[in-house]
């Protein structure tokens, strides 16, 4: 029996989103005869941590399905565990790299990477805390249903899972280690406000994200599908296709990944840095691994914490922070494109140290980019005004560390890489439960 993980990271309450999964998790089972682990990452406290709690108590239990819900105190534990089982010279340092004190999108799903391997299962499917199923005719769409058609099988035989096909017969053999979908609703990233005030601040802000080797059309053209997701007249919930997929097809929000990825290459450990967690994804996308791309997108939502007073601030934060991180993660991305199937072994399976080597190569890059990007952030919010204008003075009180920051996360995601075979291999043989 095919034993899966179907995962929530969350730091906030959400027991509407715990219900639904549970729903997913039940269909997986029914459909598919699955094992499904749905394991709830909580990072919340208190009263949020309660709501989430009693969400998870009220499930009604379903054959099948497992469920697990761990708080920050039983995480703490566990990892600190596994890094003092893993060997590492350094655990608390595993620790902080797993579960720092921070927000670090890359680790909550390295936490969810770890505890898949506990559980024994064969594949992570990720979710949000901040999402909807589409629904057509009552019915919800899961992505599972596309995940568990193809996920870790031969190319080839995945073939009879999809609607259509784009394989190379070459790549027959070749694992499906990636399946995805898009999304549907708001932005992925919560800058929408900024295109409403000022158009042609938007695009400016968000041409600091492109690649500064690239042509302005380029960058204009990238600028254009950033964010953006899928188109609402899209949806088809019978629609796949098998082959090399592009990045732009692939998100963290609607995705499922095979164990022989996540096992390999941790996310980045960057700390308050949007969009840390996509640098897996790049790997096999441009090693030309087989995946299958389906329309069964999710609905996006921002919750309103995000748009006011300090919960505003700490997430536009994030977002400079991930105009920074690419000053270290394009050059590691360029390079693997260049690399392709040279990435992978004769297994057909990413192969760790040329990526190790990528990114230790770029810690000690010149950093005048970041300055001129931090400049340039400076004048746009000014130019917006208002609460954008008081962003601009925090960010330019924060400035050295924010620059600091950036090259800090590349050092702390070597680091990680260099240790997770044994962090993987040690929660393999702990197991989850005590």
């Amino acid at each position: 029996m095919q034993r899966v993980c179907l995962a929530l990271p969350t730091m906030r309450a959400c027991p509407g989103t715990i219900v639904d999964l549970a729903e997913e998790a039940a269909y997986a089972v029914e459909t598919f005869g699955a094992e499904v682990h749905l394991l709830v990452l909580d990072t919340t406290v208190d009263a949020e941590f309660a709501k989430n709690a009693d969400a998870v108590a009220a499930l009604v239990p379903a054959p099948g399905v497992f469920v697990h819900h761990l708080g920050n105190e039983a995480q703490r534990a566990f990892f600190l565990d596994v890094a003092r089982r893993s060997g590492s010279a350094d655990p608390e340092l595993m620790l902080d790299l797993m579960l720092p004190s921070d927000v670090a999108y890359g680790s909550c799903v390295n936490r969810i990477f770890l505890g898949a391997a506990a559980l024994g299962c064969t594949s992570a499917h990720l979710r949000n805390d901040d999402f909807d199923y589409q629904v057509v005719d009552g019915a919800k769409m899961f992505p599972i249903h596309h995940e568990l058609l193809s996920l870790g099988k031969p190319a080839g035989e995945a073939l009879a899972g999809v609607a259509r096909s784009e394989l190379d017969p070459a790549d027959a053999e070749k694992p499906v280690m990636l399946v995805s979908a898009s999304f549907m609703g708001e932005l992925n990233v919560d800058i929408g406000e900024i295109n409403e005030l000022d158009p042609e601040v938007y695009r400016d802000l968000v041409r600091l994200w492109t690649p500064r080797v690239w042509t302005r059309e380029q960058q204009d053209a990238m600028v254009e599908i950033s964010f953006k997701g899928a188109e609402h007249d899209s949806f088809d919930p019978a629609d796949s296709v098998l082959g090399v997929p592009d990045i732009w097809d692939v998100y963290m929000c609607n995705v499922a990944i095979d164990h022989r990825g996540y096992e390999v290459l941790p996310l980045v450990p960057s700390l308050r840095t949007i969009g840390a967690d996509y640098a897996l994804l790049h790997a096999l996308v441009h090693a030309k691994l087989p995946a299958v791309i389906h329309k069964r997108h999710i609905v996006n939502y921002y919750t309103p914490e995000r748009r006011v007073g300090a919960g505003f601030v700490s997430y536009q934060l994030r977002f400079v922070k991930m105009l920074l991180s690419m000053l270290y993660l394009y050059p590691v991305y360029g390079q693997m494109i260049d690399l392709g199937r040279d990435l992978l072994d004769e297994r057909h399976e990413l192969r760790v140290e040329p990526i190790l080597g990528l990114v230790r190569s770029t810690i000690d890059l010149e950093r005048d980019t970041n300055e001129q990007c931090l400049d340039e952030v400076d004048r746009l919010y000014r130019k917006l005004g208002g609460k954008y204008a008081e962003l601009a003075d925090v960010v330019a009180g924060q400035r050295q560390q924010l620059l600091d920051e950036a090259r800090e996360d590349a050092i702390r995601w070597a680091a990680l890489i260099e240790g997770w075979a044994p962090m993987v291999a040690a929660a393999r043989e702990r197991g989850l439960a005590g």
